[in-house]
């Protein structure tokens, strides 16, 4: 199949250090190459991929000062998508509800993949006006918010077997948080957790511009307490150590999380996950299989205790039954295909919002 793959250019593709859509669109890329596919990548120029690139702007906007503007890059892209739509036979998009508009009115079949929350009342005209656009959701929970949308299917993320892998020479020795530093993910209580359970924590995190204050102001007083090291914002490179070092990664949530790619990152280095029940939670993470799915602080620190009776090759090869890159390319093409055969929306109008 000759397929377009949309990337945000906020980051590159894979992304040089944080950037959870991005990381995916790039796993999904390369196992679609690997299984024969004609591919296409319209991401930012410092992209590396095996598919053909179409640079639509030098660098990652997050990593480039010049850019003051970032809609105008990604509006760009938009249109010299559109003016190729012709030689593809699916365009895949991963930027939310931009393409709408402009897609609905044109023949090829397209499909997006939707990565971010949808409790935000303000987005769901968008979706309602365009109820023929067909959605991807990458957990059940995910569609919650918006369970009359036109979802096509559900496919859950998945990642290459080799780069993340157990490390039989490292012997665990602290809990870790891995991720991004902000409000919903509660580092907080990753803090509180680790010290009630008398083991260190190592934060391996990142901290956006917009969270910069909660960070100054709730999170860098808590880091004085010397069970805690901030290590910082770390690439794929220094993952499978950091994680295969950890006793358990803490996904200490307070919000309806749509996946949560750095379960499955602990999973594939055997890491086992002590995760709250919120979002997509209890269908990445087995209970008492590849981890735990506690409520609380209190049922958190009680499941510390309870590590040892996992197996971490058990956690290992749970991540090779569910979450492999391969699963996750074989399941798009199985949507492709189908919607392919149901043919594009055909120069749908726009309907009428309800």
């Amino acid at each position: 199949m000759r397929i377009a793959q949309i990337a945000p250019l906020t980051e590159a593709v894979p992304p040089q250090l944080y950037g959870g859509t991005e990381r995916i669109v790039s796993f999904l890329t390369e196992e679609l190459v690997a299984l024969g596919h004609d591919v296409t990548l319209f991401a930012s120029g410092d992209s590396v991929t095996s598919a053909r690139l179409a640079a639509m702007c030098p660098r990652a906007l997050r990593l480039d000062p010049g850019v003051r503007d970032a809609m105008a890059p990604h509006l760009l892209m938009l249109e010299m998508v559109m003016r190729q739509a012709h030689e593809f036979d699916i365009i895949h998009f991963h930027l939310d509800y931009w393409s709408f508009s402009l897609f609905s009115r044109q023949a090829t079949p397209f499909v997006t993949t939707l990565h971010g929350r949808l409790d935000l009342p303000e987005i769901w005209p968008h979706y309602r006006i365009h109820g023929r656009v067909p959605l991807i959701s990458i957990s059940d929970a995910q569609r919650a918010p918006m369970p009359w949308a036109n979802w096509a299917a559900t496919i859950h993320h998945g990642l290459p077997e080799g780069p993340l892998m157990p490390r039989p020479d490292v012997t665990p020795s602290y809990l870790a948080f891995l991720g991004r530093i902000a409000p919903e993910k509660r580092v907080d209580r990753a803090i509180e957790i680790a010290g009630r359970a008398g083991l260190p924590l190592r934060i391996a995190a990142k901290v956006d511009r917009a969270d910069r204050d909660y960070f100054e102001q709730r999170i860098r007083p808590l880091l004085a307490q010397p069970h805690v090291e901030m290590i910082g914002e770390i690439g794929d490179a220094e993952k499978p150590a950091f994680l295969a070092g950890a006793h358990a990664l803490l996904f200490p949530i307070d919000w309806p999380e749509p996946f949560g790619l750095v379960m499955i990152e602990a999973m594939a280095c055997g890491t086992p996950v002590i995760a709250f029940a919120a979002g997509s939670v209890p269908e990445v993470i087995e209970d008492g299989r590849t981890g735990f799915v506690v409520r609380d602080v209190a049922g958190a620190v009680a499941a510390v205790g309870r590590l040892p009776s996992l197996s971490r090759a058990a956690v290992r090869r749970r991540f090779e039954e569910r979450f492999t890159a391969r699963r996750m390319a074989e399941d798009h093409v199985v949507l492709y295909e189908r919607l392919v055969a149901q043919g594009g929306l055909s120069r749908i109008p726009a309907l009428a919002a309800e």
